[in-house]
This record gives structure tokens, C-alpha cells and sequence, in this order.
């Protein structure tokens, strides 16, 4: 008897707003699936889009973007945010990884029902769906590379002068 899959699932969530619910969800002593790890991040807008490549190159099934949405403390970042995902799931789309493997969502501090649904919901999708496919992934992560590594311009390094 074969093992059942069982999806990695990495969930981002922000230390203003998600990772509050996602921690209100343990002091209620509810459950969620053993497969998700919660990592605190100030603002998923740090993370490039190698980031979530390398991720899924790297064998993550699935990753929810537990964001502030229009309520970040940090101006401008949702929008930034927002932006870099449509750009990332285009590229994923087109590269052969199935779009439901990444999401984005808002949670506030108190939204123990909406990160339950959120992370029991991409559990589902993803054991529907399979694992992900870590050649494609790792070809998008190594063309991530490649482009960042293109467009990365370091300042000429000067001289020191003694005098």
C-alpha cells in the first residue's frame, strides 16, 4: 500500500495582522493539518519571486500569502505585493506549475475561521492536485536567477586613498 501524499504548505504571515489569527487558531485549541508551517515575516513584500520559485523547487507543495491587505502598516507594500504574485503566478502558468499552489489572502488578528478555511482549503486543493512538479520549478527558479542576476548592478567599488 502506497503512502498517502501528504503537501508541504508554507504559509507567510504578517506580524501585524496574520500571525496574530494564525497564533489566536493554537490558543483556541484548534487544529489545522501537521503539513503547514507558519513562518512570522515583518511584510511578504521582502520576498522576491525567487523566493516562492526556489520554494517549490525545493519541494513546498502549496504557499499562502497571509497579508495585512489594504490595512498594511507599510505604504505601498500590499499594492507592490499584489503586483509581484500576478507576475509570479503568469510565469508559473506559463512554466507549468498549476496556479492553485499559490495564494495570497488577508487575515486580520482575529480571523480564526478565515486562516482555518484558508490553510484547510489549499490542503484539500493541493492532495487533489498532486505534487508539485520540482523539474519545472527548479527551470522557472533557475530562469528567476538568471533574470535577477542580469539586472543586478553593483556600484564601481572605489579605491580606498591613504594619505
Amino acid at each position: 500500500m502506497e503512502p498517502q501524499f501528504e503537501p508541504k504548505i508554507l504559509v507567510l504571515a504578517t506580524v501585524a495582522c496574520a500571525y496574530p489569527g494564525a497564533d489566536a487558531v493554537g490558543k483556541a485549541h484548534l487544529e489545522y493539518p501537521a503539513n503547514i508551517s507558519v513562518f512570522r515575516v515583518p511584510s511578504p513584500v521582502l520576498f522576491p519571486e525567487d523566493f516562492y520559485l526556489r520554494s517549490y523547487a525545493q519541494g513546498v507543495d502549496g504557499v499562502i500569502i497571509a497579508a495585512c491587505g489594504s490595512d498594511c502598516p507599510y505604504e505601498g507594500a500590499y499594492p507592490k505585493l499584489a503586483k509581484r504574485i500576478d507576475a509570479l503566478v503568469k510565469k508559473m502558468k506559463a512554466g507549468g506549475l498549476e496556479i492553485e499552489r499559490m495564494r495570497i489572502t488577508a487575515i486580520c488578528t482575529v480571523c480564526i475561521k478565515a486562516f482555518l478555511k484558508e490553510v484547510n482549503q489549499m490542503d484539500q486543493n493541493l492532495r487533489k492536485i498532486g505534487p508539485v512538479n520540482r523539474e519545472a520549478a527548479t527551470k522557472l527558479w533557475e530562469a528567476s536567477r538568471q533574470e535577477l542576476q542580469a539586472g543586478l548592478v553593483l556600484p564601481p567599488i572605489k579605491q580606498p586613498v591613504f594619505a
